[in-house]
């Protein structure tokens, strides 16, 4: 008989326990409350200097959440018409990406095909000098933008300088738009066989989008299979990749569960329309950038052996965030779940719960990761991204391209090449050539060019340390020497070295200028590796079909 009285009196152990826990951490969270409400009011009160109540209060809870995860954060007022512009893919304004300058101008670095701006004929390169009669060369990049956005239906007066040309100051009378930021920007056959869709961000457009792309391309008898390219997509919106999902796998297929905190916090996301096509071959590209949303979608089709993966392991986001009303019109996105595909797997490569010796978060090391298996038995992993079924290695930067970059000598040489021709081919004939190509190496003034001199530094410093230890004799100076000139930079050497993954960069820009960001995907899918493998992959039926089924008993 005592056993039947056992469970009862377990259960309300338990009970007791849990509601003095409960009780001791309101408690707890009430005195850090108090603690902090009364530094702050003496330090309003007495400090010797006037502090910024909203930019210290800001700071404050900046740091909080901080030192909880990268995506919990807290979003003013002032900050909202972005973090909506995300959600919903719209904005009133002109249609032109901005970036400020050294000097502290801002200039377009990219008008959007369609848009006001473009229509106007404002070009990348352009620094804005007055918008409505007001000088804005020194206020920044982010009032500009404020100026620039507005009602739909209003209108503005911008005057810009255009840099190499004759009559270099020009004035536009723009009229506002609602501006859709377009999450599909290009679609199409590449290679003349792949149906093509690439995808830049899971907002409420994203689906959509991708439905009709997808059902336009299945029209088109020349495609043999579909690539949907997911490479540098962060994410977004949770039920757009679910629904993305769908258009693929039978209605009803689970994608996803979501679990919070508490064992009955769980949500379940399944397909809820029908599919558009369940059978044609599908690739799905993916690079460290992919992340979120895209890794829910790369990962439930690979788990159900719907999609072969193509690229690079992916980013290894699997947090989801919701957002929370703050007061005075603030809001909280806070994570509140981890999400799990269908072979039962996390993909979350940080773990923010723990840190180490020196504060950083802790990645999930690969030997302690989970074996999981697809629908068809294939083996899978969790704790660290998607791993891809086809890894394409993407050539590397290097300090020398990123230097380019960063100080815009590929721009500003494609802003002077588009003054000075008035057309060029189309995106799929447009190249580099050898004389387009010494031309821009002739653009560099190598005594502007920052250089960083990586190699000499290293053999200054093993100068210096085989001098401390004692090593420094005659024939290692002359060894030293020698390895000091081997590695010498020579800027003109350099470029004809790097000269395939520049000549991506100065094509990309150049053909940005006249067909805009449409023409730059359509040239850069030429010499892309990773269309490259999907082709012979596309063209071998028996080697996608191998991929995506159960491995062989040994």
């Amino acid at each position: 008989m005592k056993k039947i009285y056992y469970i009862p009196l377990l259960l309300c152990l338990t009970a007791v326990l849990a509601s003095a826990a409960t009780r001791s951490e309101k408690q707890e969270i009430s005195r850090n409350l108090d603690i902090f409400n009364s530094l702050y009011k003496i330090l309003q009160t007495t400090y010797v200097d006037t502090i910024d109540a909203e930019k210290s209060m800001t700071t404050a809870i900046n740091a909080m959440l901080n030192d909880i995860d990268p995506y919990t954060e807290y979003i003013p007022e002032k900050d909202q018409e972005d973090f909506m512009t995300i959600s919903t893919g719209e904005f009133g304004g002109i249609g032109a990406y901005i970036q400020q300058l050294p000097s502290g101008e801002t200039m377009v670095s990219e008008p959007q095909e369609g848009t006001p701006a473009a229509k106007v004929g404002l070009k990348a390169g352009d620094v804005f000098l007055t918008i409505d009669g007001d000088t804005v060369t020194s206020i920044g990049s982010d009032k500009v933008r404020e100026r620039l956005r507005g009602q739909a239906g209003t209108d503005l007066v911008v005057t810009v300088r255009r840099p190499y040309v004759e009559d270099s100051i020009r004035t536009f009378h723009i009229t506002r738009a609602k501006i859709d930021v377009q999450t599909v920007p290009y679609y199409g056959v590449a290679r003349d066989s792949i149906g093509y869709i690439l995808l830049t961000a899971f907002n409420e457009k994203a689906a959509p989008e991708v439905r009709k792309a997808l059902q336009e391309l299945l029209k088109d008898p020349r495609v043999k299979g579909i690539a949907l390219d997911l490479r540098g997509n962060g994410g977004g919106l949770l039920e757009s990749a679910v629904e993305i999902v769908g258009m693929f796998v039978p209605k009803g297929t689970e994608v996803l569960r979501t679990r919070g905190r508490g064992l009955t916090n769980e949500k379940i996301y399944k397909t809820t329309k029908a599919p558009i096509d369940t059978k044609i071959p599908l690739v799905v590209m993916i690079d460290d950038g992919s992340a979120s949303s895209s890794e829910i979608t790369a990962g439930a089709l690979q788990d159900l052996d719907r999609a072969v993966i193509v690229g690079e392991r992916s980013f290894g986001k699997g947090l989801v965030q919701s957002t929370r009303q703050l007061p005075s019109n603030g809001l909280l996105k806070v994570t509140i779940a981890k999400y799990y595909i269908p072979s039962g797997r996390l993909i979350q490569a940080i773990d923010y719960s723990h840190r180490n010796p020196d504060g950083s978060p802790a990645r999930v090391p690969d030997s302690l990761t989970n074996v999981f298996y697809t629908r068809a038995g294939r083996e899978v992993r969790d704790g660290g991204g998607i791993t891809p079924d086809i890894k394409v290695e993407y050539p590397e930067g290097n300090r020398l391209v990123y230097n380019i970059v960063r100080d815009r000598w590929d721009f500003n040489f494609a802003t002077k090449y588009a003054a000075e021709h008035d057309s060029i081919p189309a995106p799929d004939k447009f190249i580099v050539d050898d004389e387009l190509f010494e031309q821009f190496k002739a653009s560099i003034d190598p005594a502007k060019f920052e250089y960083d001199k990586v190699c000499e530094v290293i053999v200054d410093e093993l100068e210096k340390a085989a001098k401390r230890e004692g090593y420094l004799s005659d024939e290692v100076s002359a060894q030293i020497e020698s390895l000091r000139q081997l590695l010498k930079h020579n800027l003109n050497k350099d470029l004809d070295n790097n000269r395939e993954i520049i000549s991506d960069y100065l094509t990309s820009e150049i053909v940005k200028r006249y067909y805009y960001n449409r023409g730059n995907i359509i040239s850069l899918l030429r010499t892309d590796d990773a269309i490259d493998r999907i082709v012979q992959l596309f063209g071998n039926p028996d080697e996608y079909k191998s991929i995506l089924s159960a491995p062989k008993a040994k």
